[in-house]
């Protein structure tokens, strides 16, 4: 086979297949597990120093979901060495695999199992080397603590044995891992790594970087989509103390400065001296649904399964919409670009350091390899916000001032305005109950926009719409299944003997739109499991045992059943007076983690507003390797989803987006925080790993609108379920 070089296997420039020869049998091509699969060299992965500290690298970035611990965990099980040895490096265009994009719930499932695997095959090399070393058989050897220990007593530390360990090769399939009954680091509590910076104050987030020599800038940006500079009277701005440069290039337009507030000044009198053209009308917020469902659209199929609808069947059918989201960052997006020499150097909390950066090498007509990304954590970032857009915005302005580290941080209502929205959405569904209350028949269909406009290349980034030579779109797509971007969890889960599930891509955008948490997967399994407690009251029967009569995968059945005692579905006492009840269930993209959960929320009368009390989750993702940190992403899911379902909605007219404050884009705030959010981990020793992050959305919002039925007797079918949407509903 032939030999592929490091280089190639850090950029993820060729896949490899490892091939095994098979007695009477042709060679078979077997693929190498998780992301060793387009890594597949395992010094891409691992280093052992002469002192016995191993590095660990992973194209995975730390977004809050805890994966730093979890993959430190995964390595020092499988290396018996302590956590204290071992230094993860995180994404970097120069150091660590090309994992594409952190998200979908995919940095445990490819980094993880390729860490897994590399780690394990690291030990078995150790112990192969010291019985080479100690002249003793390898299978009487043992590993603790960083040490091969030999049964007379004898420890070889790793350190001693990096003159044996070549990891400049590939890794080999079959790797024999630990028992997952021997594990005593995976599956264990251990203290988060990223969390002590946290919450005392320290540098944590790339807005927290302070490089010497550092200088601010502020963008300044057009009041709306597709408004462009007409002129630009500078000469108040050029008053301002400490101003370096005012940076033009056609309606890009910035400040540098050398203190933060020096920035914001000089930004605030030249965007007073800025005059727009009119710029790009948006749609009429009222229409926004009729124009989405009356576009033109691409229409796939997405399953189609045939059989005789009886007789006597009766049909049910409904709509459901989700209008368009933000991102709602705590932290305004922030990146640190330097320019030395002929290259550049970009310090950013994108998702993905290697495509932006082959985006930010074609904005600026750079060759990639003298572009650099380094991934540094974002105070809150889901799915695609203006990460991207604002390491952009640094490399353009590290550009302009060579030789100085250029930070440059949006402000509330930039990030707000011009970050890429999640789309808006509508869903169509009816389906059939014959006379024993069965479902016999479900047609569905779903409009949405892309999913993903993430920067592939410089186009996509918000500052090629702004210079004076723009670079040619590239055309929306739709993401395929089987994970789907709009249709994402559009196929329910449910044993239905016939069923049709339509995708109706719209390829024209009203807003800009792109990736955020679960995409699709959150308004199709809001429709999904609303509608399922409709048949269920249709049928007259329990919503929790509507759905297991539906279903046969025993891992469902599992997760359903453990959150229905948890929360007591069956024996509680009657609720108080204006409480509901709601239950939800999904399993991720239908090929992640299985999720469901039960919950209570209360309806003030005079309000409408809707309050999450309770709720208990069931969640099994596989094999656990950090049972908190599950808990913890399951249990911030649970409340974001809350936030969305019951306030979050982006606000505009035609002369723009209005939502360009808190006010205008209300979140769920603290006092709205529910009392108890009790979440049950399905360990499976030994599973794949399956993802955790963005299982709890779509039932949440499901959970919450069953609930809100089952306390007002009120079915509503349009997010978000505001109190002043709940509280007309009530009176009218």
């Amino acid at each position: 086979m032939n030999q592929i070089s490091r280089r190639a296997a850090l950029t993820g420039a060729a896949a490899v297949i490892v091939a095994l020869r098979l007695p009477g049998a042709a060679a078979q091509e077997v693929k190498l597990p998780g992301a060793l699969s387009h890594t597949p060299m395992l010094n891409g992965w691992l280093k052992l120093e002469a002192n016995g500290h191993v590095t660990v690298y992973t194209g995975k970035g730390e977004l809050g979901q805890g994966i730093r611990t979890a993959l430190l965990q995964i390595a020092s099980e499988q290396l018996d060495i302590p956590m204290a040895q071992i230094t993860l490096i995180g994404p970097d265009t120069k150091l660590t695999p090309n994992e594409g994009y952190t998200s979908g719930s995919l940095s445990m499932k490819d980094s993880g199992t390729a860490i897994l695997n590399a780690s394990a095959e690291l030990r078995a090399m150790l112990v192969q080397a010291a019985s080479a070393k100690l002249a003793v058989s390898a299978g009487s050897l043992a590993t603790e603590a960083g040490f091969v220990v030999a049964a007379d007593g004898r420890r070889v530390g790793y350190g001693d044995l990096v003159s044996a360990i070549d990891l400049d090769r590939k890794a080999a399939s079959g790797t024999v891992l630990k028992d997952p009954a021997t594990h005593r680091v995976m599956g264990k509590p251990v203290h988060r790594v990223d969390i002590p910076a946290k919450v005392t104050g320290g540098a944590a987030y790339v807005q927290d970087m302070r490089l010497p020599g550092m200088v601010h800038a502020r963008m300044i940006r057009p009041p709306h989509y597709g408004a462009t500079l007409l002129s630009l009277d500078t000469a108040a701005t050029e008053t301002v103390p400490g101003l370096i440069r005012i940076v033009r290039d056609g309606s890009f337009l910035a400040v540098i400065a050398k203190g933060e507030w020096q920035a914001v000044q000089a930004m605030r009198l030249l965007a007073e001296g800025a005059k727009w053209s009119a710029g790009t009308p948006l749609p009429a917020q009222a229409d926004i649904f009729k124009i989405i469902r009356g576009l033109a659209s691409n229409d796939t199929v997405i399953l189609d399964k045939k059989a005789d609808l009886p007789a006597n069947s009766r049909s049910l059918s409904a709509s459901y919409r989700r209008p368009y989201g933000m991102h709602g960052a705590i932290g305004p997006s922030c990146a640190v670009g330097l320019m030395d020499g002929d290259q550049l150097t970009v310090w950013t909390h994108t998702q993905g350091v290697y495509p932006d950066r082959a985006a930010i090498a074609d904005l600026l007509k750079m060759p990639p390899a003298n572009v650099r990304l380094i991934h540094v954590e974002g105070s809150g970032c889901y799915g695609h916000n203006g990460a991207d857009d604002a390491a952009a915005d640094a490399a353009m302005l590290a550009r302009a001032l060579p030789g100085k580290p250029v930070r440059v941080q949006w402000m509330r209502d930039q990030e707000n305005t011009w970050e890429p929205f999640t789309p808006a959405m509508v869903t169509e569904v009816s389906a059939a109950l014959d006379a024993n209350g069965k479902i016999v028949d479900w047609q569905y269909g779903v409009w949405s926009n892309t999913h993903s406009n993430r920067p592939g290349n410089g186009a996509r980034l918000l500052a090629s719409w702004h210079i004076a030579e723009p670079l040619k779109p590239q055309p929306p797509t739709a993401i395929p299944q089987p994970e789907g971007g709009g249709d994402r969890n559009g196929i329910p889960l449910y044993d239905i003997p016939r069923a049709k599930v339509t995708s109706h891509f719209v390829p024209e955008e009203k807003l800009r739109v792109s990736a955020m948490r679960g995409l699709g997967a959150y308004t199709n399994v809001f429709t999904i499991e609303s509608f399922m407690d409709e048949l269920a009251q249709a049928a007259g029967a329990d919503p929790v045992a509507f759905r297991l009569a539906h279903l046969s995968d025993p891992r469902a059945r599992d997760v359903i059943n453990l959150a229905a005692d948890k929360f007591g579905w069956n024996t509680q006492a009657s609720l108080p007076q204006g409480h509901g009840r709601g239950f939800a269930f999904a399993r991720y993209k239908n090929l992640a983690a299985y999720l469901a959960i039960a919950l209570e929320i209360s309806v003030s009368p005079e309000t409408g507003e809707v309050r999450l009390i309770r709720a208990e989750v069931a969640i099994d993702s596989g094999q656990a390797v950090a049972i908190d940190g599950i808990v913890n992403q399951t249990q911030g899911g649970v409340i974001q989803s809350a936030s969305w379902t019951l306030f979050e909605q982006v606000m505009f007219e035609p002369a723009g987006i209005t939502s360009r404050d808190w006010r205008g884009y209300p979140i769920l705030r603290f006092n709205a925080v529910p009392e108890q959010v009790n979440v049950h981990v399905i360990d499976r020793p030994g599973a794949p790993f399956l993802g955790t992050g963005e299982a709890a959305a779509g039932p949440t919002a499901a959970a919450l609108a069953n609930a809100l039925a089952h306390a007002t007797k009120l079915r509503l079918r349009e997010l978000p379920l505001t109190a002043a949407r709940v509280k007309a509903a009530m009176q009218g």
